[in-house]
């Protein structure tokens, strides 16, 4: 399976200019299952959900619809989504088959007040795609380890991001680190450009290895795609070699 990052710099509070640029970044892309965007790449990381937020199944929903059907890959990243009177953080997965899956980001990032504009998720998971199992989370959820235990029951851990400079050291650290401890791929999409609120974001997105190799890695400040192959079978054959997931610990999940 070819996987594919859109390293997005996000137009502040701004959706058709975002739908446009993504529009362009994704027809430089050469056929791939898979595109990943960023947390909120509709809006950028916004604490306005009363303004942005949208229903289920609409604008954003509509647009990741059509672009999936004509490129015939999964399209997946967050934005802001009312229902039953509240935003959430809302990553979803759609398909050309008009399939999708969806998860509200559970660790809300409480130093920048997410949690008064937004509700906290409370469901891990975990769903199949081309044969790949995948599990999502966002962004602050990384810092996580025991949210992000792999039970067996997934093969590719996606990360949609908008992940500050500051602690670019800490979002290169924990991506492997996932990746090691869950024998998993993972694929980390963090935006680029300084958002509405003056915070800057390098990127660094990346694709990364069971063994913690980085398979593809986008340049530093830079709006650009990134891709890798992934293999079922290499991952199979790897965690039948070094089985540590028998000898971990027994952890209760929410």
């Amino acid at each position: 399976m070819k996987i594919s990052i859109i390293q997005q710099n996000i137009v502040w509070e701004d959706k058709t200019r975002n739908f446009e640029r993504l529009e362009k970044l994704i027809s430089n892309l050469s056929k791939t299952d898979i595109i990943i965007l960023p947390e909120m790449f509709n809006t950028g990381f916004s604490m306005d959900p009363e303004r942005l937020g949208e229903p289920p199944f609409s604008e954003t929903f509509d647009w990741m619809l059509y672009a999936s059907e004509e490129g015939n890959f999964g399209i997946c990243g967050s934005y802001i989504v009312k229902e039953n009177g509240n935003f959430y953080n809302r990553w979803l997965f759609v398909t050309p088959e008009k399939k999708s899956w969806q998860y509200d980001k559970r660790h809300l990032f409480t130093i920048t007040n997410e949690e008064r504009s937004f509700t906290h998720g409370t469901k891990r998971l975990t769903f199949k795609f081309r044969g790949v199992r995948i599990s999502p989370n966002i962004c602050y959820d990384l810092r996580f380890p025991v949210w992000s235990r792999n039970r067996n029951d997934y093969d590719l851990l996606i990360n949609s991001a908008n992940w500050p400079e500051p602690r670019r050291d800490v979002w290169l650290t924990l991506l492997k680190a996932r990746a090691i401890e869950n024998l998993c791929y993972v694929a980390g999409a963090n935006r680029v450009g300084t958002d509405g609120n003056g915070v800057k974001h390098c990127g660094d997105s990346m694709i990364i290895s069971p063994k913690g190799e980085i398979l593809a890695s986008a340049q530093k400040n830079k709006e650009c795609s990134v891709s890798a192959d992934i293999s079922m079978t290499e991952l199979t054959e790897f965690r039948k070699k070094f089985p540590v997931q028998k000898d971990a610990d027994k952890f209760t999940f929410l």
